[in-house]
């Protein structure tokens, strides 16, 4: 029998509260192994998850976990993170939740902080440049190829392809990257449902996408006007971003440049770049670009603040959607919401790239370390860790020479 629809299986999913300390300590050991050798991106969290949870522990049966990981993609925020939280609820309750999540992000926490620590002290000296002279290159590659990757699955029609030209003359003419991405949503939506039949059930309610639409309204004025640092304004930035955040990891590419980089003037485009290399060379979710960050400009406390700002929607999103799932999956109105955001996802990672990359790509070393890492993530799937650290040996004896 298959062990995905075996009632034993599926019997552990669900575990007695006598069990509850020897679930936490199993869910805290695996999330903390998983957090600390998660490297490539969400797609290979995603696959450890299954391996671990399906496979090896028979903690969720195939079914479930292709439920949960549905879930995760029909709200904001970082996917794989979103997973792991949806794991430790089914597996321990709320307890679990909490145990889950916080254990899956401490690693690359911890690893970020003291990387920023040892950036803010030692940045200036000629080993560290040369290192991050060769990852920026690979970063921009690493992107595309994503972007592209992307685009295949997002832009299933030819209105799609307009709709992303549209969104991303938009961002070019600086109009905010939240206008982008809802309004992309809303008007898919709402050229499905003129082209629907009524159903006969009614209207169709969206309590998950509609809590989502009032919290980045309401958040996202703290990107208007230009603001001195300060750790709450920082705490409200990355709070809007991990609230409306759709698609990959890299639309966050976007957020922080319009922001931290554009109108306030926080960091530099090189600090930024900096940012996103650790994010990216570093294990576990590629929200931890925001520790690094908070580190920058606000040491020890800044870094814990950016970090519970982006992560907390997560744990707030997860806990809400559950009981919503079946519903948000049947609705054809939150598949064409979703449909439209990750068009406008995609604009707003293609607009961000290109500037990026013009800071990038100085000279022909960079050139040529962009094309050979797109070449090797294309036609031989190399992990992209591996070329991040490859990019930064590169980089350090082109500068040593």
């Amino acid at each position: 029998m298959d062990q995905s629809h075996s009632p034993e299986s599926a019997n552990q999913t669900i575990n007695p509260a006598s069990n509850r300390p020897a679930e936490l300590a199993a869910l805290a050991k695996l999330f903390l192994k998983l957090g600390t050798i998660g490297f490539g991106g969400p797609a290979a969290h995603i696959a450890l998850f299954e391996d671990e949870v399906v496979r090896r522990r028979r903690w969720l049966t195939r079914d479930e976990f292709l439920d949960l990981l549905g879930a995760v993609n029909l709200i904001p925020g970082p996917n794989s993170t979103e997973m792991a939280i949806h794991i430790g609820h089914r597996r321990a309750g709320w307890p679990g939740l909490l145990v889950a999540g916080t254990c899956f992000i401490l690693p690359a926490t911890l690893i970020v902080a003291a990387i920023a620590w040892s950036y803010v002290r030692f940045g200036a000296l000629p080993q560290v440049e040369g290192l991050f002279y060769g990852v920026k290159p690979v970063i921009i590659a690493v992107v595309l190829q994503a972007l592209w990757g992307l685009g295949r699955s997002a832009l299933k029609s030819t209105s799609l392809v307009w709709l992303a030209l549209a969104a991303a003359a938009l961002s070019f003419a600086g109009v905010n990257e939240l206008l982008v991405l809802f309004g992309s949503g809303l008007w898919v939506a709402l050229g499905r449902v003129a082209n629907r039949p009524p159903a006969a059930g009614g209207p169709v309610s969206l309590p998950g996408l509609g809590f989502a639409l009032p919290l980045a309204v309401t958040t996202g004025g703290v990107a208007v006007a230009k603001l001195s640092f300060g750790l709450w304004p920082m705490f409200l930035f990355f709070l809007k971003v991990g609230s409306v955040l759709f698609g990959s990891g890299y639309v966050l590419l976007a957020f922080l440049r319009a922001d931290l980089v554009e109108r306030w003037q926080w960091l530099s485009e090189a600090q930024l770049l900096d940012a996103i290399a650790i994010g990216q060379f570093t294990p576990g979710p590629l929200f931890t670009t925001a520790t690094f960050i908070g580190y920058l400009l606000g040491g020890a406390p800044g870094a814990i603040v950016a970090t519970i700002g982006i992560f907390l929607p997560a744990f707030v999103f997860v806990a809400i959607s559950g009981p919503l799932i079946p519903r948000l999956r049947r609705s054809p109105v939150a598949g064409a919401v979703l449909d439209g955001v990750n068009v406008g996802s995609l604009a707003l990672m293609a607009v961000v790239t290109l500037h990026l990359g013009v800071a990038a790509l100085v000279d022909w070393p960079t050139i040529g370390l962009a094309v050979a890492a797109a070449i090797l993530l294309i036609h031989f799937r190399i992990n992209s860790a591996w070329l991040v650290l490859g990019g930064a040996v590169a980089g350090t004896l082109i500068q040593g020479f």
